[in-house]
């Protein structure tokens, strides 16, 4: 397959290495039998907590790896198109809140799903985007590398909030579902590839955002009540 040729724009920006905060928060509920039983056995308090410190983790880390892809190969007059492109996210389809005031109106259990809902649909678009910045001649190994680590600990992230929502919600039958096939074109035109990874990685890093503030909107909900308001 031809490799695409993009031009670096701007030189690499130099970035904390968050990989190694990961052995402090492991979140990998699955045993060899693919069961989610290794989570199971973890206080309700303590499983939100890595949950929380995971999202946060990957929140951090699509922020620097968007970050990165737009000074290496996104030039200042395409860079409106980030602002531009909120319509072509995966999410924006889902019914979710988008403000102060519909967080503050929805219930724990739609918290839950909705961070769900975000981290299921992202699972397929990042693996798309492992193979296509794989393409790109000039992309570093930190982005390619930053890029599948994300998309492996979203798995990982996945798994913890269905234990949780099991413990929280009592809802026993739930289970981790396969998103959507998502289709994109195997070769698509050198522009046209840089807008539709700038899109996704800025849209992921809205919605790792969300999943965050989210998440931590519902552990202020069982702490501290009346602070709340903040988020």
């Amino acid at each position: 397959m031809r490799r695409l040729q993009v031009v670096q724009v701007f030189p690499c920006c130099v970035l904390l290495s968050l990989l190694r905060w990961t052995v402090a928060v492991p979140l990998d509920c699955k045993d060899e039998s693919g069961s989610l039983s290794r989570c199971a056995t973890i206080s309700q308090e303590k499983l939100l907590d890595r949950v929380i410190q995971h999202a946060e983790l990957i929140s951090r880390v699509s922020e620097e790896s968007c970050t990165l892809f737009e000074e290496m190969f996104v030039p200042y007059s395409m860079r409106a198109f980030r602002n531009q492109g909120g319509n072509a996210c995966v999410t924006k389809a889902f019914t979710i809140p988008n403000s102060k005031s519909e967080l503050q109106q929805i219930s724990d259990k739609w918290l839950l799903h909705s961070v769900l809902m975000m981290v299921q649909s992202w699972i397929e678009p990042l693996v798309y985007l492992q193979t296509t910045l794989d393409r790109y001649d000039d992309a570093p190994d930190t982005l390619l590398n930053r890029t599948k680590w994300v998309s492996d600990k979203l798995v990982s992230l996945e798994q913890g909030v269905v234990v949780l929502i099991r413990k929280m919600l009592d809802e026993g039958m739930l289970s981790p579902s396969p998103p959507g096939v998502v289709q994109y074109d195997v070769q698509p035109e050198v522009l046209e590839s840089v807008l539709r990874d700038y899109t996704l990685l800025s849209c992921f890093k809205k919605d790792a955002h969300k999943m965050e503030t989210f998440l931590k909107l519902l552990k202020c909900r069982q702490t501290d009540k009346l602070g709340c308001a903040l988020y």
